[in-house]
């Protein structure tokens, strides 16, 4: 059932199973999966229907074809994750993932057919053609079909506009969550919580994801206490539209999968001297392009399509055809204009096999988690079929047990706080901006210690500024049979304000990762550590400890 956006009517304090936070793919999949006696609330941030997933391009991954095998697939996987891939979970997603793709056909999904069969095409680092699609918007398809599903299933209510602002962690395990449902402050108890929040690329200025993909699960699960790993991993897309005036738009790897180049502003490769040239992993493409892009003294190297059947791009990918036409671009007769952006997190809260976090009771599915199928470095189109593996470990979710509390009715508080000015509210804005383009700066395709420690340094001064803010503080002092009412004003401060703080606490989080990590390794480059060292196969400080000190020992 679909609560209709802006409802003034709060949702039920005790009423629930499970708490399912975001709804993309993995959160949409997630309530499906779950078991259909348990009452599921859906909170979707969005009042829209915008997510990364219903962005998502080119397709997911799967074996399907008679050339291809799960170990080919796992092969491709593990290569890709540059030494940090779990094998367990590579081996669990690639044996399931036929099954999902015939439980979406079951849901509805149509995946493009060629000669009676499923159409498959070839992305960058995968050996076969195991890329299923929906022309070049396979995730709106795959969202639109849950969507429907979703809103017919009486035992799930799905809310939008209303976001979480803390998790209820009660004797250490989650509880519940508190949220900003409109102008009203609250909080709602649950036998478990799982986040489907999604990625963080939007804490970068160049990126392919909307908004509110800024790590927000991140923050939240890490001031829960559950544990967070890999987050030095960002994958840059290398190709993402690059055009005055024109938003940062993917344009899928699937192009260059059927014959489309990169091409520089002299003609030449900018990948020539990488082993797969245009089809190498996307991390080296990456480089490659920002390389040539700084040599050049230019913003966007070229990709060309015109090596690819005028008839099959129109066929195949229209999307990508009908956006960049909308900005003056006809990529059937010109080059379109590209350059890297940030794109996929490959870390997240750490996951085990059964999509449960080291908190009790909070569980993450999709990007938001780090389940060890990605690594160090995602094979492309594994993320959609990630989201619908684990999701389906919902099946035999744990719940803690039942709350020993009286049901009661939340009383309304008066909680007067002065509202800021305008200008105060924009400032908070232009903070976020900041913090974005110096996360693109210092945290981006290249890194070093010295830019780090600074960004660091800078940003922990200003996150100890930010809490000592009366409107955040405020969160702190409702209790759980309270409701608070905030102004128009202050609403919409706190909601910038969230959004700042949360972007700090994740950017914090990430930098130490990214300085933890002295090597080069899939989605993590550094200036400083260029080289990749054989005893950082490791996820943490204690695991390079014990590794070190078997060498010492060893010699």
């Amino acid at each position: 059932m679909l609560r209709p956006p802006f409802s003034q009517k709060p949702i039920p304090i005790n009423n629930w199973d499970v708490i399912v936070v975001g709804a993309g793919a993995a959160g949409l999949m997630t309530c499906l999966e779950l078991p259909a006696n348990l009452k599921v609330l859906l909170l979707n941030r969005n009042t829209s229907k915008v997510s990364s997933s219903r962005w998502a391009q080119g397709g997911i991954a799967s074996v399907v074809r008679q050339d291809d095998s799960f170990d080919l697939h796992a092969e491709d996987t593990l290569k890709a994750g540059d030494g940090l891939c779990d094998f367990q979970a590579v081996e669990m997603l690639v044996k399931e993932a036929p099954g999902c793709v015939d439980r979406l056909q079951n849901l509805g999904m149509i995946f493009d057919q060629s000669s009676d069969q499923l159409a498959t095409t070839l992305e960058a680092a995968h050996s076969r053609r195991r890329v299923l699609h929906v022309k070049d918007r396979t995730g709106r398809a795959l969202v639109e079909v849950l969507e429907d599903h979703i809103e017919n299933q009486k035992n799930i209510l799905h809310c939008r506009g209303v976001r979480v602002t803390e998790l209820l962690i009660e004797n250490n395990e989650c509880r519940g969550v508190q949220v900003l449902d409109g102008a009203n402050l609250y909080w709602i108890k649950s036998r478990a919580v799982v986040l489907a929040t999604g990625g963080g690329g939007h804490l970068f200025t160049n990126t392919t994801n909307p908004a509110q993909s800024s790590g927000e699960g991140i923050a939240l699960a890490w001031k829960a206490g559950a544990a967070i790993e890999d987050l030095e991993f960002v994958q840059f897309h290398p190709t993402a539209l690059k055009f005055y005036g024109a938003p940062c738009f993917l344009i899928s790897e699937a192009l260059r999968g059927e014959g489309a180049i990169l091409v520089d502003k002299n003609g030449e490769s900018p990948v020539k001297n990488l082993e797969n040239r245009d089809l190498a992993s996307r991390d080296q493409v990456s480089r490659a392009i920002m390389k040539n892009m700084h040599d050049n003294n230019v913003d966007h190297v070229g990709l060309d399509l015109r090596y690819i059947d005028p008839e099959k791009i129109v066929e195949r990918f229209p999307t990508i055809l009908s956006r960049c036409q909308d900005y003056g671009v006809n990529p059937l007769n010109e080059v379109i204009p590209v350059a890297p952006a940030a794109h996929y997190w490959m870390g997240g809260v750490k996951t085990d096999l059964n999509a449960s976090s080291t908190r009790k009771g909070l569980y993450a599915v999709g990007e938001v988690a780090s389940t060890g199928v990605h690594g160090a470095n995602r094979l492309a189109s594994n993320s959609l079929m990630e989201c619908l593996v684990f999701a389906r470990k919902m099946s035999s979710i744990v719940l803690n047990d039942l709350s020993k509390f009286e049901k009661f009715d939340r009383s309304f508080q008066e909680f007067y706080i002065e509202d800021p000015k305008e200008d105060q509210i924009s400032i908070i804005a232009e903070k976020i901006d900041e913090l974005r383009k110096l996360c693109w700066l210092n945290l981006g395709v290249s890194r070093n210690k010295v830019n780090m420690s600074k960004f660091l340094n800078y940003i922990q001064n200003d996150i100890d500024k930010l809490n000592k803010n009366d409107l955040l503080n405020s969160l702190e002092k409702i209790k759980f049979d309270q409701k608070i009412k905030l102004s128009e004003r202050n609403r919409r401060a706190l909601n910038l304000l969230l959004d700042l703080k949360n972007r700090q606490i994740t950017t914090i989080t990430l930098l130490k990762a990214c300085l933890f990590r002295e090597e080069s390794r899939g989605g993590h480059y550094r200036d400083d550590f260029p080289d990749k060292d054989k005893n950082w196969e490791c996820h943490t400080r204690q695991q390079l400890d014990q590794k070190i000190q078997k060498r010492f020992i060893k010699n």
